[in-house]
C-alpha cells in the first residue's frame, strides 16, 4: 500500500470501532487474531448485505430457492469433496517473528507493489512465475520466488524464511458425549457441501426443474493462520452463495450469464465500474472448466470478494460415489437421467461489507474563507445504511422533543431510526454523517406550528422543508430496494 492508501485503511479500520460496526473479538482478553465481532451499527448493515444478497438471488428467480443447512455435517462428507486430502495453502514461516503467512499472498502483495510503483513488467513477468509454479505446485519454486524479490516479514523486515509446505484449514473437533466414543467431525470450510447433499431434497420436495438454483447463507470456518488485512481474512467468516444446476452441455452459457448478472448486483450499489475487475483463473481446479473471480480494488489492492465457477458434475458424483446414493436428475423433457453439471456464485460476505466501508468512506474539508471544518461520512446506498433516518429536535426544550418522539415513534415502525437530543445540531448531524445516515430530520419551532420539518440530506448537506405526513413517503423512496432491484 502506498503511504496514502495505509493512512486510508488505518482510519477505515479506526471508524469501524469507533462508531460500533466492528470490534475485535474478546477485546478485554487481548483479542483472539483473525476473529471479529460486528457491533450494533455491523450487524445491521450486514444484515442489509445479506437481504440485498437474498433478494436479488432467490425473491427477484422463481427458480431458485434457499435453504439453511447445519454447520456439523457427516466426516465422509468432506472425504468425499476432498477437503480432508486436498484443502491446504502453501505456508512459509519467518523464523525472526514467528509468523506464518500464505506464500503466494506475499508474492501478490510484491506485484501490487510493482504496479504501483510503475514497474510493469517485473509485475508481468512475477505473476506469470507466480501462476506457474502454482499450477505445477511447485512449493520450492515459491521460496524461490520470494527469495529472489526478496519479500521480507512485515513483522520482522527479515528474509529469514523456512520452505514452502501446504497447511490443511480445516477445524477439526469431537462430537459426542463421551471422550472416548466420540467421533470427528468438522467445523465446515465452505457451505457448498450442505446444498449438494440437499440437492435431491430441495429438487422433490419443490418440483424443481433444471435449470434451478439453490442459495444459502451460513457460517464458515477455516484456519487461516494469517491475521490480516482486518476482516478480509478471518477464521470464523459468512458466505453467500447459490449453486445453479444446469443440463451438462450448457454450463458455458450459464457460466457466462452469472458472471454478468453478478457484476451487475455489485454496480448497482453505485459503485464506479473502475473499481471492479474480472480476473480468470490461470490454475483450475481439478473439477472446474472455468472460473472467474469478481475483484474490488481495496486500499490495499485488487483482491477478491466474489468468484464464479463451473464445477462440472464433480460434487454430486463424488456424493453419489461416497454415499451410494443416486443423485441424478430425470429429465422428462430428455427423457433420461443425468447428473446435473454446477454453476457456484460465491461471495465473502465479510469481504462485501467491508468492500461497502472503504468504499463509502470519506474524509472531506468543508473549509472555506470563514471557518475550518471538516467531517467524515459515509456515503453508503441509502438501502444498506444501518439506520434511514435521525430525528433530531432543535432544542432540549418548548415541547420539541415531545414532538420529536412522537415523530420517531410513527417513523420507527417501518424503519431502522436513532434519536438524538445531545449536543448541537451541527454536532449531532456530523455524527450521522460519520455512520452513513442518508436523512437528518430536524425538528424546531415551526414544527409545532405547521407540522412541517427539515430534512437535511446526507451525501449534499442540502435542507429541504416538508411536512411530516410526507416523511414516510419520502424516505421509503430512497431506501427502497427497488432502486437496486
Amino acid at each position: 500500500m502506498s503511504k496514502n492508501n495505509d493512512e486510508l485503511f488505518k482510519n477505515v479500520i479506526s471508524h469501524a470501532k469507533e462508531y460500533g460496526f466492528v470490534f475485535p473479538s474478546s477485546e478485554i482478553y487481548d483479542g483472539l487474531s483473525a476473529v471479529y465481532d460486528y457491533g450494533q451499527l455491523g450487524v445491521e448493515l450486514k444484515n442489509n448485505i445479506k437481504t440485498y444478497w437474498w433478494k436479488a438471488m432467490v425473491q427477484m428467480h422463481e427458480n431458485i430457492v434457499g435453504i439453511d443447512s447445519a454447520i456439523f455435517m457427516h466426516p465422509k462428507i468432506w472425504k468425499a469433496s476432498g477437503h480432508v486430502d486436498g484443502f491446504a495453502d502453501p505456508m512459509i514461516d519467518n523464523k525472526d517473528s514467528k509468523k506464518r503467512y500464505r506464500a503466494d499472498n506475499l508474492i501478490e502483495d510484491r506485484i501490487a507493489k510493482y504496479v504501483k510503483e510503475g514497474k510493469l513488467d517485473q509485475a508481468e513477468q512475477l505473476q506469470l512465475d507466480l501462476d506457474s509454479a502454482l499450477a505445477n505446485d511447485d512449493l520450492s519454486r515459491l521460496k524461490t520466488l520470494i527469495e529472489e524479490h526478496q519479500i521480507a516479514c512485515p513483522v520482522s523486515g527479515t528474509r529469514n524464511w523456512t520452505d514452502v509446505r501446504q497447511f490443511n484449514l480445516m477445524f477439526a473437533t469431537q462430537m459426542g458425549a463421551m471422550a472416548e466414543d466420540s467421533d470427528e467431525v468438522y467445523l465446515r470450510p465452505e457451505t457448498a457441501q450442505g446444498i449438494f447433499v440437499n440437492f435431491l431434497n430441495v429438487q422433490k420436495s419443490g418440483r424443481m426443474k433444471i435449470p434451478f438454483g439453490i442459495a444459502q447463507i451460513g457460517k464458515a470456518f477455516r484456519n487461516e493462520v494469517i491475521a490480516r488485512q482486518f476482516i478480509m481474512r478471518m477464521r470464523e467468516f459468512e458466505q453467500m452463495e447459490m449453486q445453479f444446476f444446469v443440463k451438462p452441455g450448457t454450463e458455458i452459457t450459464w457460466y457466462r450469464h452469472w458472471k454478468e448478472a453478478r457484476l451487475k448486483w455489485h454496480l448497482a450499489l453505485g459503485t464506479p465500474a473502475t473499481k471492479y475487475r474480472y480476473h480468470d483463473h490461470t490454475k483450475l481446479a481439478h473439477y472446474a472448466n472455468a472460473a472467474v473471480d469478481i475483484e474490488f480494488e481495496f486500499p490495499f489492492g485488487f483482491k477478491e470478494v466474489e468468484g464464479i465457477h463451473s464445477r462440472t458434475d464433480f460434487d454430486l458424483s463424488q456424493h453419489e460415489k461416497f454415499s451410494g446414493r443416486k443423485m441424478q436428475y430425470f429429465d422428462t423433457n430428455e427423457n433420461k437421467s443425468y447428473i446435473p453439471y454446477v454453476i457456484e456464485t460465491s461471495i465473502g460476505l465479510d469481504r462485501m461489507f467491508l468492500l461497502s466501508l472503504c468504499n463509502a468512506y470519506e474524509e472531506q474539508d468543508l473549509s472555506n474563507a470563514e471557518k475550518q471544518d471538516s467531517r467524515v461520512v459515509l456515503r453508503l446506498h441509502p438501502a444498506l445504511a444501518p439506520v434511514k433516518a435521525a430525528v433530531l429536535p432543535l432544542t432540549k426544550k418548548d415541547g420539541l422533543p415531545e414532538k420529536a418522539r412522537q415523530v420517531m415513534d410513527w417513523l420507527k415502525l417501518d424503519f431502522n431510526m436513532q434519536y438524538d437530543e445531545k449536543d448541537s445540531i451541527g454536532k449531532r448531524y456530523r455524527r450521522q454523517d460519520a455512520i452513513g445516515t442518508p436523512f437528518c430530520v430536524t425538528i424546531d419551532h415551526q414544527t409545532l406550528e405547521d407540522d412541517t420539518v427539515t430534512i437535511r440530506h446526507r451525501d449534499n448537506m442540502e435542507q429541504e422543508r416538508i411536512s411530516i405526513a410526507e416523511l414516510d413517503q419520502l424516505i421509503a423512496s430512497r431506501v427502497s430496494w427497488k432502486s437496486l432491484l
